[in-house]
């Protein structure tokens, strides 16, 4: 069988089969021996941060992670922040709740209406109620 591709086309394929031949050495791990880690993930600064806020050294946890110091305080300000946002809002309701805290509202104004009425109708002398037969 006979390949219908150009030498162009297999040089093409040789450079994406050498792309994923590359060593996983290359990939940026924690290991002491090799390079720093370059993009951290939300669990790894959390893990960091807890540290921190438990009283551990800045100086200490910044030569075992190999982050500058001033990073991880900007961590740890974020954290904080963020941490102060979240205890801030209140939680989501339940809708049927809601819909029964506004009927409630809306009871208790209906009666303090009904209660203003009543004074001033016996302010003025006047009934509120009609006093005589309704017409048929």
């Amino acid at each position: 069988m006979v390949s219908r591709r150009s030498p162009v086309a297999k040089k093409k394929r040789s450079k994406r089969s050498r792309r994923k031949t590359q060593p996983a050495a290359s990939k940026p791990t924690a290991s002491k021996e090799s390079k720093p880690v370059l993009r951290w993930s939300k669990e790894r600064k959390l893990e960091v941060v807890l540290r921190l806020l438990r009283g551990e050294s800045v100086d200490a946890i910044s030569r075992e992670v190999g982050i500058e110091s001033y990073r991880l305080e900007q961590w740890k300000e974020e954290a904080l922040v963020a941490m102060k946002g979240g205890l801030g809002t209140r939680r989501k309701q339940d809708p049927v709740q809601e819909k029964l805290d506004a009927a409630l509202k809306r009871v208790g104004e209906l009666t303090m209406d009904m209660e203003l009425m009543q004074i001033r109708c016996k302010r003025s002398g006047v009934s509120p109620f009609v006093r005589g037969r309704s017409k048929p």
